[in-house]
């Protein structure tokens, strides 16, 4: 099957009013696990790739395992850059036939930030890619952890209704990414603090009283740290703090009910990953045969997607909303040029090549 274009994804999740989970690949393991997870499921997906992916992986590895799911999935499946921090990267993955990329401009004033944005909806249109942007500056790790230069907030600033309006407004993006109390990392909150659901509301509110209609809200930072996790990579060597804690579960699924249509996933992805491993390392201190503890840990991410495509985004069973694969489909499959491409009457892979898109129909 190929690619699904995100803007088909957003549409359909509006309007079934449930939220796509948005899970980061970092390695083959992570992404057969949420691929088979969210085929089991009959769940669309989102794969994110951040920079810090693109470094430790190689995006030609990286390019090639997306295909290689794609082309065994039945699925709608979307390729998307997380947390692209400049007009370069996202023009460079925008090339490559990502069908979304997020600029994060969210650490620069307003201004700068609408002007960076601008500049990659502005390219990213003319290729049929659709952009986030993100107004309002989250808690924790704003960048990939394993990035250089990756820094953390210990502030944090909460979008503000009206300034979305105006971004929106002077940008053109296509879905934005807002702060109202979420942060990334494992060490999200301390106590019982919860997200600032009444200025999600506020913010769709006022998005929908100008004019923008239910317009696609996007949620960071949206890993619940389950408990049961940390204590399980504690038990088995690890030394994680007990201020451990992420967004409660309730709250993102009030959150998909007020409107946010794409929530990101990967801190949990990790914990779960390296919970896994290290269990077996711990029970198997002589095993050094890494299929003996990848397949677990792929086991358990697997597992964990389930979960969260089942029971806390609702986006299982919405796979096939509306079929896939007519006229409309295949246009737009061979619009995405890099990964699939219409040839012959068949659907073939063709290697991604930097170079202009097509427009899609749509």
């Amino acid at each position: 099957m190929p690619l699904t274009h995100t803007k088909e994804l957003f549409a359909k999740a509006l309007k079934g009013k449930y939220a796509l989970g948005a899970f980061n690949v970092n390695n083959m393991e992570l992404l057969q696990a949420i691929v088979e997870a969210c085929e089991e499921e009959k769940a669309p997906v989102m794969l994110q790739i951040s920079k810090g992916a693109r470094q430790y992986a190689n995006p030609v590895y990286l390019k090639k395992l997306i295909e290689a799911a794609v082309s065994l999935s039945n699925i709608p499946i979307a390729v998307h850059l997380d947390h692209g921090d400049s007009f370069e990267l996202c023009k460079e993955c925008i090339d490559e036939g990502f069908t979304s990329v997020m600029i994060d401009g969210s650490h620069l004033p307003f201004e700068k930030n609408a002007e960076v944005c601008k500049k990659v909806v502005d390219y990213a249109h003319k290729h049929n890619c659709v952009v986030e942007g993100e107004l309002g500056m989250l808690v924790g790790a704003q960048h990939d952890d394993g990035e250089e230069g990756g820094g953390y907030s210990k502030g944090g600033v909460y979008t503000h209704p009206d300034e979305a309006v105006q971004f929106v407004k002077a940008t053109g993006v296509d879905s934005l990414a807002v702060a109202i109390g979420n942060s990334h990392g494992a060490y999200k909150f301390k106590g019982q603090q919860h997200l600032d659901l009444n200025r999600l509301k506020a913010i769709k509110k006022a998005l929908l009283d100008a004019g923008m209609g239910d317009y696609p809200l996007v949620l960071h930072g949206a890993s619940s740290v389950p408990k049961e996790l940390v204590q399980e990579i504690n038990k088995y060597g690890g030394k994680l703090g007990e201020d451990t804690a992420g967004v409660p579960e309730a709250d993102i699924e009030v959150a998909r009910r007020g409107g946010c249509t794409k929530v990101n996933i990967d801190t949990d992805l990790r914990l779960a990953f390296t919970a896994a491993i290290r269990k077996v390392l711990f029970e198997s201190p002589k095993e050094f045969d890494p299929r003996k503890y990848l397949s677990p840990a792929r086991v358990k991410v697997k597992e964990l997607v389930r979960h969260k495509v089942k029971n806390v985004l609702c986006c299982a069973g919405h796979a096939f909303d509306c079929p896939y694969g007519h006229a409309a489909a295949w246009a737009l499959a061979g619009s995405i040029p890099g990964f699939y491409n219409f040839d012959s009457g068949t659907l073939s892979v063709y290697p991604l090549t930097h170079g202009s898109h097509e427009q899609a129909t749509l």
